[in-house]
């Protein structure tokens, strides 16, 4: 099997399993933090600490709600088993981004990392992350230079794969949704609250020696698993948050 080939298949492979293999990394963490030092992260640092990655993994969730909210039904879908793109969607943010979600979810990602405290630690799991979303990345892209053609390649010749330009901005297609957002990124922002949470636990036993449950971070992640409580239950029994030509 040639090279190309072979990407593409191990691409297509990981694509199904994006949303798992993932939680296999992030466990990764509870060792890091547990067996490490984090007496320079206490008082002021680890407000700043804290500050700084909670901002990061927010800008990341904040691009995946605007790519989600402007893109029609039939793209920047959730869909694992296949690859689907009724439409190749080159305005809004794909206009300076091809790859706009993978970017969101990598910052999401890195506030996290951030919050350990270790640098190290994000420059290890940023390397995999790289190697790993790459594969997904291109066999993505074969997928639509095969469909689309030369207006892929038009496309893709104006627009960076992962580190956005900062011109050439292209008003979305269709306006901002926040019920598309709500309804469909509720479980991210949950997650990403959880995994704050749990590192946040994992850091002050380290610290500690205690399991100590009466956290911010653990009423802010129950905060978040209520928000999506709710919003799942509004998207699965109600039509309150569906919209016509929206995913």
């Amino acid at each position: 099997m040639s090279l190309i080939h072979e990407f593409e298949r191990s691409g297509n492979l990981l694509f199904r399993y994006r949303g798992q293999i993932p939680v296999v990394f992030f466990l990764l963490a509870a060792p890091v933090v547990l067996l490490s030092d984090h007496s320079l992260f206490q008082g002021a640092p680890a407000l700043v600490l804290t500050l700084v990655a909670v901002a990061v993994s927010l800008g990341g969730a904040f691009i995946r709600a605007y790519t989600i909210g402007t893109t029609p039904a039939g793209t920047s879908g959730r869909n694992t088993q296949q690859q689907v793109a009724e439409a190749l969607n080159s305005t809004g943010i794909y206009s300076v981004v091809r790859h706009p979600l993978y970017l969101g979810n990598y910052l999401m990602w890195a506030g996290l990392l951030l919050f350990t405290g270790h640098f190290w630690f994000i420059l290890v799991i940023s390397l995999v992350y790289w190697l790993y979303y790459e594969r997904i990345m291109f066999a993505e892209e074969r997928f639509l230079e095969g469909k689309y053609g030369q207006a892929y390649v038009d496309w893709s010749l104006s627009a960076p794969a992962f580190f956005p330009r900062l011109n050439g901005f292209r008003k979305p297609s269709i306006p901002f949704s926040l019920k598309s957002a709500f309804r469909r990124e509720y479980s991210g922002w949950l997650a990403t609250a959880i995994g704050f949470a749990f590192i946040d636990i994992l850091r002050t036993r380290s610290v500690s020696g205690a399991w100590e449950w009466q956290r911010t971070s653990v009423l802010v992640m129950v905060a978040f698993a209520l928000l999506a409580l709710v919003l799942r239950t509004l998207k699965h029994k109600t039509r309150v948050l569906h919209e016509a030509g929206r995913s």
